[in-house]
C-alpha cells in the first residue's frame, strides 16, 4: 500500500484532498488485481476511472495555479499531458493472466512514482514561487542564513554550497555583457545537477546512520528535485535570447525556493529528531 504522508500535503485543501484521493483509487486497485486473476476487467473500469479522476484533478490544478498567476504552470501543463499520454498509450498484456496481472502492477507502480515526484517535485511549488521573496529589498535571497541552519555541520556546509552555484548561476544569467554564457551556464547547471547529488547521498547516509523515520519520504523529495535538474529544457538551447532568459530567471527562481522550502519544511525535522533522541554525530 502507498501512504499518502504528511510530506506530500501542499497546504491546499482541495488539492491535497484529490492527490489523497488519486492514492486510494491506485491502492483499490492494487488490492483488487492481487485478489483476482481477471486483471483486464480490472483494467478496463479502474485505469480508465483513474485517468477521468487524474483529468479533472489537473484541470483543477491549472485553473488554480492560472488564478494565481503562478509562473509554473506551463511546466505543470506539459507534465500532466505526458501523464495523460503515457495512460493512453498503455496496452495490458494479455498474453496469460500472470501477463495481465503483472502489465497492470506495472503500471499502477508507474502511476504512484509519478504522483510522488510530481507532488514533491512540481506541486510542492505552487503558490511558493508568485509569492516567494517578500523580504525587504536589502537582503540578499541567495544568502544563506542562520534560519536555514540546522546545526549539521556537513549539512549545512553542503547547503551553504548550494545557495552559492545557484547565486553563481544567477549572476550569470543577468550578465548580459557577457559573451558566450551559455557554455558556462551549462557547465554550472550540471555542477550543480552533480553537487546535489552528493548532498543527497550524504544526507540520505547520515539520516539512514541515525535511524531517522523520515528517510523514505526524504528520498522521495530528492528524486523529485534530481529528477527536474535532469529534465532542464536549457540543454535544447543554442543560444540565450529574450525567451530563455525569462526561463532561466523562472528556473533559478524555482530551484531557490525549492531548496529553501526543502529545508525549512524537511531537513530541519532531521536536526530535531537529532535533538530530541540525544544523538551525537560524529
Amino acid at each position: 500500500m502507498y501512504e499518502f504522508t504528511k510530506d506530500c500535503m501542499i497546504g491546499i485543501k482541495e488539492i491535497d484532498d484529490e492527490h489523497k484521493k488519486l492514492f486510494d483509487m491506485i491502492n483499490d486497485a492494487m488490492v483488487l488485481t492481487n485478489e483476482t486473476e481477471d486483471a483486464e476487467s480490472i483494467a478496463k473500469n479502474l485505469i480508465k476511472g483513474l485517468k477521468d479522476y487524474a483529468d479533472v484533478h489537473f484541470a483543477h490544478e491549472e485553473a488554480y495555479m492560472k488564478k494565481i498567476n503562478d509562473p509554473e504552470l506551463e511546466s505543470q501543463v506539459k507534465e500532466h499531458k505526458a501523464f495523460t499520454e503515457k495512460v493512453n498509450d498503455f496496452k495490458l498484456d494479455i498474453s496469460s493472466a500472470e501477463a495481465s496481472k503483472k502489465s497492470l502492477n506495472e503500471l499502477l507502480v508507474y502511476i504512484v512514482n509519478w504522483l510522488y515526484k510530481h507532488i514533491l517535485g512540481s506541486d510542492i511549488m505552487i503558490g511558493r514561487l508568485s509569492s516567494s521573496n517578500n523580504e525587504t529589498e536589502n537582503t540578499n535571497p541567495f544568502a544563506f542564513t542562520d534560519k536555514y541552519k540546522t546545526d549539521i555541520a556537513l549539512i549545512d556546509d553542503e547547503h551553504k554550497h548550494l545557495f552559492e552555484i545557484i547565486e553563481q548561476t544567477n549572476e550569470l544569467i543577468h550578465a548580459n555583457l557577457l559573451h558566450d554564457k551559455y557554455d558556462e551556464i551549462i557547465h554550472l547547471l550540471n555542477k550543480l545537477k552533480t553537487y546535489t547529488e552528493t548532498h543527497f547521498s550524504d544526507e540520505e547516509a547520515l539520516m539512514e546512520r541515525i535511524s531517522y523515520p523520515g528517510l523514505e519520504a526524504q528520498k522521495k523529495a530528492h528524486s523529485a528535485f534530481v529528477d527536474k535538474l535532469v529534465h532542464i529544457d536549457i540543454d535544447e538551447l543554442d543560444e540565450i535570447d529574450s525567451h530563455q532568459q525569462t526561463y532561466l530567471f523562472e528556473l533559478i527562481n524555482y530551484l531557490l525556493n525549492w531548496l529553501s522550502n526543502h529545508i525549512l519544511g524537511s531537513d530541519m525535522k532531521i536536526s530535531e529528531y537529532i535533538k530530541e533522541n540525544n544523538i551525537t554525530i560524529d
